[in-house]
């Protein structure tokens, strides 16, 4: 059923005259988003149709977090979250589409964002790395305590149970064959003061969390994403604390399964670190957010990566993926409304990877004639 779905979405971009990009050429073209609120379901979902799938994404990560009626543990749901049944729409409108859905909980770091704790450390405190640290009332950066967000402590022998519960369960309602787990901008990792991780090495400690996630989802093969930045040493390359690791956890990326899916970002240069990570035997793709002018050069760099690597190095090149940091609705409202094409802004980074994305496969086909 779920072919057929898919030969009818093909079907349809032909009678349409939208244009069809061979897999050869960028494998994956993505999306990234939070999952909408119950009262954006709707719109979403004609986002999906209307705008994703004529410019053929053929993935959609969501970042759910809680943002879903969880049976396993409905402790850490939301106030309001979504149902299995919408979430069952979402999985229709990408299946018809050819559209392969990715559910994100963050795991590890971003237990926390500013004044507000995250639902696990708010029901299970005793998961906390750091928890003689206290949510400010007031938070600003930079602060004594060096909080950005919290971490659940790796180690805790009563974590996994959690968190292990809530990937299976998102990855069952969400049929998917992948999840995304964040893992970005993690500052507090084996901390002095945590008795089970003080002392120890934090790029150990970080790959090993990667790989027991890796290792769990590989049991009903699934394939694990996370964020690429820890993975990168902020000190030697110049990239610093945000969109790299100051705390000596990038020697990781020797540590980790090679089965795991890099999502490189980077924000404010077109950095290409996609080559380092390709040269550690890793699958990767190139994540851009608000400037028009990067995502473009961002693509370029791709489509001539894949275009002059090797045949064993090819094929890690996976492509490129548009994130989002706002809102579902804040998004679309941005996207819909703006009158400045110019503006840094994800929507028009969205627009501009897309269209450039088109172009180059069209010369690239052209080309193979």
């Amino acid at each position: 059923m779920k072919n057929l779905k898919v030969l009818f979405a093909l079907a349809l971009l032909l009678l349409l005259n939208i244009p069809t990009y061979s897999q050869e050429v960028l494998p994956v073209r993505g999306f990234c988003i939070a999952a909408p609120q119950v009262s954006e379901l709707d719109d979403f979902i004609t986002f999906i149709d209307q705008e994703l799938a004529p410019r053929l994404v053929n993935v959609l990560v969501l970042r759910v977090d809680f943002n879903y009626q969880f049976e396993s543990h409905p402790e850490l749901r939301d106030e309001v979250a979504l149902s299995k049944e919408q979430v069952k729409r979402l999985v229709y409108g990408c299946q018809k589409h050819g559209i392969r859905l990715i559910p994100q909980i963050n795991l590890l770091g971003h237990q926390s964002w500013a004044s507000e704790l995250g639902n696990l450390l708010k029901v299970y405190p005793q998961f906390d790395e750091t928890p003689h640290v206290e949510i400010p009332e007031n938070y600003e950066w930079p602060n004594e305590d060096g909080l950005y967000c919290k971490s659940y402590c790796p180690l805790h022998p009563e974590v996994h149970g959690v968190v292990f519960a809530l990937m299976d369960e998102i990855c069952e309602v969400f049929e998917t064959d992948a999840f995304h787990a964040g893992m970005d901008e993690v500052f507090y990792i084996g901390d002095d003061q945590c008795p089970r991780c003080s002392g120890r090495d934090k790029a150990k400690l970080f790959a090993g969390e990667v790989n027991k996630i890796q290792n769990h989802l590989a049991l009903n093969n699934r394939q694990l994403w996370i964020w690429g930045d820890r993975l990168l040493d902020g000190k030697t390359t110049g990239m610093g604390m945000w969109e790299a690791s100051m705390n000596n956890t990038h020697r990781a990326i020797d540590l980790i399964s090679k089965e795991v899916m890099i999502c490189d970002w980077h924000y404010e240069r077109p950095d290409k670190s996609a080559v380092y990570f390709a040269m550690k035997g890793l699958d990767v793709l190139t994540c851009p957010w608000r400037n028009p002018a990067n995502a473009v050069l961002q693509t370029r760099d791709m489509f001539d990566f894949r275009a002059s690597a090797t045949s064993q190095m090819k094929d890690r090149y996976q492509g490129m993926m548009q994130t989002v940091w706002s809102g579902a609705g804040a998004f679309m409202k941005e996207f819909y409304n703006s009158d400045d094409s110019t503006a840094n802004t994800a929507a028009n980074c969205f627009r501009a990877m897309f269209e450039e994305i088109e172009q180059l496969s069209a010369h690239q086909k052209q080309n193979e004639k």
